[in-house]
């Protein structure tokens, strides 16, 4: 049997008691009658949580990739345009996706670790030949490199150019801003297991009505037409809902709506900040500038003489500890640390200072000693 974990990295995080709880609720079936107000309640939550009065909003069994691809096969027909805000893993795979169910992509790029500019997608709207795209799309808070991409001025610049707006709020939903309704999000999708602090395997998404009924997709299981009618109150068979996960997402969505969307956005902003203060007390530099970092992933330079894999791998086996590596060109260059959700603590905050502290000492690698917790401390 695995030890407990300090879920560290970019997802999944810890599991808050009432969540794991959930997991052990007494098995019913997916049409079972007394499920369906759990249903009812789960997708009433995630409207609150998704900041939307869509009719359309529900989980998708699946992880964030079925959120983004059911996404795209909804606003994108083959042979459509789409512009992709590209600048790290997440956004390529969104293209890549798109690409594959044969949309005209074209990417508006930035170098991971910075955001894309808005003006940088105004002239190349503007710039284009032929039809206009038909969607913009664009990842909140990039897994990758942890650059908080300013969706609201994205999507304003997208409209004035007649094009829908696709949001990714995997690594953001409940932890940052995300207002669906008030920046004019068409669609936006999401991951159970990073700030909702449920287990991975659903995808919350919510879909406008400009959105609804454009076309019928080339898919049966990631039709949400369909989906809803089981979601929505017919309570039509579609396919086998995982119950347990529904019955955690509930109680995921339950404590995000009682601790409230305001006091969790500053919980998450002022326990990353004090891990800013901490890492950069040890000397070690921050990828992103202040301005166009997330309040959900952090990444850290990893410095001269720190061996990438062992550093982490001491992390996990003697402290518990578990932060994720670089994707991409950034492999090998970076450590991703996630505070999300239930992960996001302050005692989890000090606790991985501390054990970062200690095992780059002990590989001789150059860090102040002792700066780290009381930099933190004083930033609170």
């Amino acid at each position: 049997m695995l030890g407990e974990r300090v879920l560290l990295g970019p997802g999944p995080s810890l599991l808050p008691p009432e969540v794991s709880a959930a997991l052990s609720e007494p098995m019913v079936g997916h049409m079972d009658p007394d499920l369906f107000p759990v249903l009812e309640e789960t997708v009433s939550l995630l409207r609150d949580v998704f900041q939307t009065e869509n009719e359309l909003t529900l989980p998708i069994s699946g992880t964030g990739h079925a959120g983004m691809e059911a996404a795209l096969l909804h606003m994108v027909k083959p042979g459509e345009r789409l512009v992709v805000c590209s600048a790290g893993f997440f956004a390529d795979r969104l293209a890549e996706i798109a690409r594959r169910i044969g949309a005209e992509v074209i990417r508006v790029e930035a170098p991971w670790g910075k955001p894309v500019d808005p003006a940088d997608l105004e002239k190349m709207l503007k710039a284009a030949s032929g039809p206009g795209a038909s969607c913009v799309a664009a990842v909140h808070v990039e897994t990758s490199t942890g650059v908080l991409h300013p969706i609201r001025d994205l999507a304003r610049v997208a409209r004035a150019h007649g094009a829908m707006v696709l949001v990714d709020a995997v690594a953001s939903l409940a932890g940052a801003e995300t207002p669906v309704d008030n920046w004019e999000i068409d669609a936006c999708y999401s991951g159970s297991q990073k700030c909702l602090s449920a287990p991975p395997g659903m995808a919350p998404i919510s879909v406008n009505a400009r959105t609804r009924g454009r076309f019928s997709p080339a898919t049966y299981y990631l039709d949400l037409e369909l989906l809803w009618k089981y979601w929505g109150s017919g309570h039509a068979y579609h396919h086998t809902v995982p119950v347990q996960f529904v019955y955690a997402m509930r109680a995921a969505l339950r404590l995000v709506m009682d601790e409230g969307l305001a006091a969790r956005f500053e919980r998450h902003w002022r326990n990353t900040r004090a891990l800013w203060a901490g890492l950069q007390a040890m000397g070690l530099e921050l990828l992103v500038d202040e301005p166009h970092r997330s309040p959900t992933i952090t990444t850290v330079r990893i410095p001269d003489g720190a061996d990438d894999a062992k550093v982490r791998t001491r992390l996990l086996r003697e402290y518990n500890i578990e932060i994720a590596g670089g994707l991409g060109p950034l492999r090998g260059k970076i450590w991703r640390i996630g505070l999300m959700g239930h992960s996001s603590q302050m005692r989890h905050v000090l606790t991985l200072l501390s054990a970062l502290e200690a095992v780059l000492a002990s590989e001789g690698v150059k860090a102040a000693r002792g700066a780290a917790i009381a930099q933190t401390v004083a930033s609170r």
